[in-house]
């Protein structure tokens, strides 16, 4: 039996997803921290809106969020508040989301496909 993965509430803001939710979420998913020990990685997430960015820090399995953009990141993904959305929701899959340009990604591609592990 698969384990269905974790979805943030529909209401949740950026702000607590990135700071709160995320972190929380994969501190308390064994099996998922265990895929990330390797992982020691820094992501900035731009939205295309007057949210702004937010960074994601991998550290062994660890992960942190905070408001802004780290100024290296190793990967950094653009994308708008709808299509975040949506993302979350499961109504539309990361590779169909880049497919069609809704989210545009720059770096580290690999670290790209990982990000399910991340982010639910």
């Amino acid at each position: 039996m698969s384990k269905r993965r974790a979805v943030p509430p529909d209401d949740i803001t950026p702000l607590e997803f990135f700071t709160r939710w995320v972190p929380e979420t994969v501190a308390a998913d064994p099996e998922r921290r265990a895929k990330l020990s390797e992982t020691e990685e820094t992501i900035v997430f731009d939205f295309a809106s007057t949210h702004g960015s937010f960074t994601v820090q991998i550290d062994r399995g660890a992960v942190r969020g905070a408001v802004g953009a780290a100024p290296a990141p190793d990967l950094r993904v653009a994308l708008d508040e709808a299509t975040w959305r949506e993302l979350n929701r499961g109504d539309v899959s990361a590779p169909e989301a880049l497919l069609r340009r809704r989210v545009k990604i720059h770096g580290d591609f690999v670290l790209a496909l990982k990000l399910h592990l991340i982010l639910g």
